[in-house]
Order: structure tokens, then C-alpha cells, then sequence
């Protein structure tokens, strides 16, 4: 408004850049609240008015339509300005509902978990959202520490139903099914009666025992990682995996595999939204080589560090979701048998 004030005085009435004075409640109307919309446009009227006298427009037709321009910019302006502040109310609300449905979806996994500490990093592509198809959970039973995660196929809030319904199902069979054979079969079924078509979930459930043994169910995810101490990793393979969940091919027949996982060694369990993450020529990230990474105090640091180096190595926000879980023995006397306890010098 100043420099079509300025401008206008410069060029005298002949140019006619007096209606340029309503830009300022048109702008404001788009940027600003009522209030402040209604102040802009008073100031653009009173300098309306003024700059129609200088130029000898008022009264007059030229002066007059001026005045009708700014008032009715005005107006409109306000009406923007209300129905703006209407809206970005609505989206706050329903953001703030979203924010607590996504938190029940997706509960922060427990840092201690029986002799364990977790971690866990969560990357979802689609904008402004905190969850998508991947998912995660750990709960502690009778028989270990249970952990899953997985990757529902698609993407969206169809997806992010079909993930709601998964663990859901691995919530109530993890703390009822006394081993886990029998969760892995409850998930099949339910995935079964919940999915139709094409859609599926692929996935993998862990049990982490007392005796340092980790027991692997894989329906067609990728292999989890174990770390060991002195920077070495192995890729826990089946020989043949299990079909993901959902598609009724029989993934409750899947077969389990046992590994030993000893203190010191570190569980790494992930999506294909971090292998699968590109740079600029298109290579994959390197997951295996960039194991280094986890090898700080805290595994929050850990997949902290982890995920900074997947968002460089794909120079920008990942096109996929991205989970990662990592599971730690807390320290040696949090594990230490009865009888190693026992026999340990005073």
C-alpha cells in the first residue's frame, strides 16, 4: 500500500494506480486474521480517500469506484479471513485426534523390556503423517519378550486399517498363545478372515527367551540382522520363507528357526523401506555396511544415527515407510541365570 501510495503521488491521476490500494486487505484477508484484515482495509480506505482528494477524483466517478474497489476487497478479505481461521481450526482438531489414534496404533515400544532395551525408529512417506503401513510392537509374556514387525502391502489409510487389525491380533495372541507357533497361526487366521483380494502383510515374529535363544517365525519380510560385538552381522535366513500373512497359503504351517542371541549382540529387525531406499544413481542402501553405525551406548542414538544415514544416502525424504525395531540385552546381570548367579564368585 505504501508503494502504490508513493507511486501514485508520483504519477499524479492520470496513470490511475488507485485501486491498487486494495492489495493490502487482499493480502491480508490470505495471511492474517479478521482483525487484522479490518484494520488493513480501514488504513486502505483512509489512504484511498486521501490519495482521491490529492488527485482531485473525489467527487467523482474515477474516486468513487476506487473507494467501492478497496471496500469490497475488504469485505472479501474478511470473509476469507474467517472462513481461513474456521478451517485451520478443524484441521488442528482433527490433527489433534489423529495425533492420539496414531499414538494407540503405534504405543512407543517400552525401552525395558524384560532383560532387554528397545528402540525404535518410524519414518512414514506420506507427509505429515506418523504412521503408515509398516508397523511394530513389543510385548512382554510369559514365555520371552515378543516382537513383530511388518509391512502391510500398500499404501494409505487402507493400509494403515490392515496394520491396526495386525496388531491387534498380535497384541491378544502374544499374551494368550503359549509358544510362538501358536501366535503365528492366530495371525494367519485373523489375516485371513480380515484381508480379501490381493491385499497381504509380510512380517516377522520373534521371541526372545531366557535361555539367549531367539526364535524366528519370517512371512515373506526381510531377514532380521544380529550384530555381534566385535562387528560382525548374520542375516537370520530361512531356508524358505513363509507366505505373508493374509493371502490363505498356508503361513500358520511356517517353520520356526532358532539362533542364539547373547549379550552383547544386538537384534535388528526392519523394513523394506530402509533397504530399499535409493540415492541419486539408484543404488540401494547398504544396510550391512553401515552396521557401524549402531555401535554407540544408547540404542535410541543408534537408529538415530541409522536413519540419518538412510535420509543422506536417499538425499532427501524416503518414498517408502520405514521401520526399524533394536533390541539390546540391558547388561550383564539383568541376564544372568539363577545359576550363574549362584556360582559367581562373592
Amino acid at each position: 500500500m505504501a508503494a502504490a501510495t508513493i507511486a501514485d503521488v508520483a504519477a499524479g491521476p492520470t496513470v490511475g494506480l488507485l485501486p491498487l490500494v486494495a492489495l493490502g486487505p487482499a493480502f491480508a484477508g490470505l495471511t492474517g486474521g479478521p482483525g487484522r484484515t479490518a484494520l488493513v482495509g480501514g488504513l486502505a480506505l483512509v489512504l484511498c480517500t486521501a490519495l482521491g482528494w490529492y488527485d482531485d477524483l473525489l467527487p467523482g466517478r474515477r474516486g468513487t469506484t476506487a473507494l467501492v474497489s478497496v471496500a469490497g476487497v475488504t469485505a472479501a478479505g474478511l470473509a476469507a479471513a474467517v472462513m481461513r481461521q474456521r478451517r485451520e481450526r478443524e484441521l488442528a482438531a482433527v490433527r489433534t485426534i489423529a495425533r492420539v489414534a496414531q499414538r494407540v496404533l503405534l504405543r512407543p515400544v517400552p525401552r525395558a523390556a524384560g532383560p532387554l532395551n528397545a528402540a525404535v525408529s518410524y519414518t512414514a512417506a506420506v507427509a505429515d503423517a506418523r504412521i503408515g503401513g509398516d508397523l511394530y510392537e513389543v510385548v512382554t509374556s510369559p514365555g520371552g519378550v515378543r516382537v513383530i514387525v511388518g509391512d502391510v502391502q500398500g499404501k494409505g489409510l487402507e493400509a494403515v486399517e490392515t496394520a491396526a487389525d495386525v496388531l491387534g491380533a498380535f497384541r491378544e495372541a502374544a499374551h494368550d498363545e503359549p509358544d510362538l507357533l501358536g501366535v503365528s497361526k492366530r495371525l494367519e487366521r485373523s489375516m485371513s478372515r480380515a484381508l480379501s483380494g490381493e491385499r497381504f502383510v509380510t512380517a516377522v515374529i520373534a521371541e526372545i527367551k531366557e535361555d539367549r535363544t531367539v526364535t524366528f517365525f519370517n512371512f515373506g519380510h526381510p531377514a532380521p540382522l544380529i550384530v555381534h560385538p566385535d562387528g560382525t552381522a548374520d542375516f537370520v535366513e530361512h531356508q524358505e520363507n513363509a507366505p505373508p500373512l493374509g493371502l490363505g497359503l498356508g503361513g500358520g504351517d511356517a517353520q520356526p528357526l532358532q539362533v542364539a542371541f547373547r549379550p552383547g549382540d544386538q537384534l535388528l529387525l526392519y523394513t523394506d523401506g530402509v533397504t530399499e531406499a535409493r540415492d541419486g544413481a539408484g543404488d540401494f542402501y547398504p544396510l550391512a555396511a553401515r552396521l557401524h553405525l549402531l555401535e554407540t551406548e544408547s540404542p535410541e542414538l543408534a537408529l538415530e544415527a541409522l536413519h540419518e544415514d538412510i535420509v543422506a544416502h536417499a538425499g532427501g525424504p524416503l518414498g517408502d515407510d520405514a521401520a526399524m525395531l533394536l533390541l539390546r540385552y540391558r547388561s550383564p546381570e539383568a541376564v544372568s541365570s539363577p545359576r550363574e548367579a549362584t556360582a559367581a564368585p562373592s
